[in-house]
């Protein structure tokens, strides 16, 4: 009768049991809005690309058309140790996400005890009508347990939605870090560029200026011009080979910081100088929320907020009651004849129950600790999107700003040719002074370095709008905002 009595009993605390289980504490995640202009404030000759369907849909250095480029990109890909580093931290991420996934599921362990031993017989008594003896004997005990904590308010189910985010974030930083290193690498490459160009432009100059140091040079031994013509001539050409040391110098720090990038010792590392010009290509745009989901720095701090709030879940928690079941069977025999016998054979259940009544505060502190993390990712993730916006808008304006620059350099080296020309004419002809030669040559060597140092420019502001823009111009889907 008392047994039929405590069933609706035991039927209303399974019932509460299941009921509590379907709740989670702590807010569910919604990602915070973030202000997205429209458009893109474009400026002429700045023009957004169109679709073509004929462009490479590779990666994006690909689209630059520099196989050594492609093949040092492959390299870095493969052999880089920062990239090695995230993809091992990813790979932990993972793991931290699968381990804690295992908390929803109930643990079992095998157990096989078995020992000899002596009971002395001078041990207190445990009654006083049954004297001790002193016994030697054998104990066997194999025993299976199984735990399982109810997971009443949700804290696992938050912990697993925290790990699952976290894990994400870490993908989020691995395509960051292939981002970064594809682009430092471009940029390291581009600067290379540039200047052998511009090491090219030293070259014809110094033979330019080498053939007016023999011409007046010899029109000084046919006493036509003075000593001081002589002297200006090898001034500005010991002046332009000494820009030639300077010029190799950068050079060297650009290839030492490649083979760095590719993960090769830079003292075994060497690229022969190439001075063919490259275009940037045409970047598509799209709209600004694109980069919401292109930008996987963007994609990582929105991943830590939504880890961020389920930690306010796992804090919020702590409030409720924690339970844990701990079934158990097994066998125990002094001999291993009868021990899988059915006299031998144990089992327990019991579970634990614990309610936290008082802790000084620690519960709500804890809470507040969480919300405050939450507050500072929304924050960040803020500013990353607002750093995003302006490096966009930073790289279309650099273009724009470069493209006209580069056209006007372009007209500024024919006109310090035509003037040059003019300059030789009117000296040989005895119209004018040496000087006006000397100021021709300087005007056109700094218009051709000019004009060169546009084009690297050019080409590492378009790395620039590719890496504000988060890179390739697929949208990796694993990246897409969730």
């Amino acid at each position: 009768m008392i047994a039929a009595r405590a069933r609706p009993g035991l039927a209303f605390t399974a019932c509460f049991a299941t009921l509590l289980a379907g709740c989670v504490a702590g807010p569910n995640y919604v990602r915070p809005p973030v202000e997205t202009p429209p458009a893109w404030k474009l400026e002429a000759p700045w023009r957004a690309a169109v679709p073509d369907d004929a462009a490479p849909k590779g990666p994006w250095w690909e689209r630059f058309g520099d196989a050594r480029l492609d093949a040092l990109q492959r390299q870095a890909l493969a052999q880089s140790p920062t990239l090695a580093v995230a993809s091992a931290r990813f790979e932990q991420a993972r793991a931290v996400a699968r381990a804690t996934s295992a908390g929803l599921l109930p643990t079992a362990s095998l157990g096989l005890r078995a020992a000899r031993s002596r009971i002395s017989p001078n041990r207190p008594l445990s009654s006083y009508s049954s004297p001790n003896f002193e016994t030697v004997q054998n104990d066997f005990v194999p025993a299976l347990s199984v735990g399982y904590e109810i997971d009443l308010a949700g804290r696992i189910r938050r912990s697993v939605e925290g790990a699952q985010a976290s894990a994400e974030q870490s993908a989020a930083d691995l395509e960051n870090v292939r981002l970064l290193l594809g682009t430092d690498l471009a940029t390291a490459y581009f600067n290379l560029r540039a200047t052998d160009i511009e090491l090219d432009v030293l070259a014809r100059s110094i033979a330019l200026q080498r053939r007016s140091l023999d011409f007046v040079s010899t029109r000084h031994d046919l006493g036509a011009a003075s000593g001081l013509d002589v002297a200006q001539q090898q001034a500005l050409l010991d002046t332009t080979l000494t820009q030639v040391d300077v010029l190799l110098r950068q050079r060297s720090g650009f290839e030492h910081a490649i083979a760095t990038l590719t993960g090769t010792p830079a003292p075994s590392f060497t690229l022969a100088a190439d001075i063919s010009e490259l275009e940037p290509p045409a970047v598509p745009l799209g709209v600004p929320s694109d980069v919401l989901q292109r930008r996987p720095d963007v994609a990582s701090a929105e991943r830590a907020m939504a880890a961020a709030n389920a930690q306010i879940g796992v804090a919020k928690a702590a409030y409720y009651p924690s339970i844990v079941l701990a079934p158990g069977v097994g066998f125990e025999s002094n001999s291993l004849s009868t021990l899988l016998e059915a006299p031998s054979r144990l089992w327990s259940i019991g579970a634990s129950v614990t309610q936290p009544l008082f802790s000084g505060g620690r519960l709500g502190a804890n809470v507040d600790f969480a919300q405050a993390g939450y507050d500072a990712t929304v924050g960040n993730y803020r500013l990353v999107v607002l750093d995003a916006m302006q490096e966009v808008e930073d790289g279309i304006t650099g273009l724009a700003d470069l493209e006209r620059a580069n056209a006007q350099a372009r007209t500024a080296v024919e006109t310090a040719r035509r003037v040059l020309d003019l300059a030789n004419a009117r000296y040989e002809g005895g119209a004018t002074t040496y000087l006006d030669v000397i100021t021709a040559q300087q005007s056109l060597l700094a218009a051709e370095r000019l004009s060169a140092q546009l084009g690297g420019q050019r080409l590492l502001t378009a790395v620039f709008l590719i890496k504000a823009l988060g890179g390739d111009w697929q949208v990796p889907a694993a990246l897409a905002t969730r």
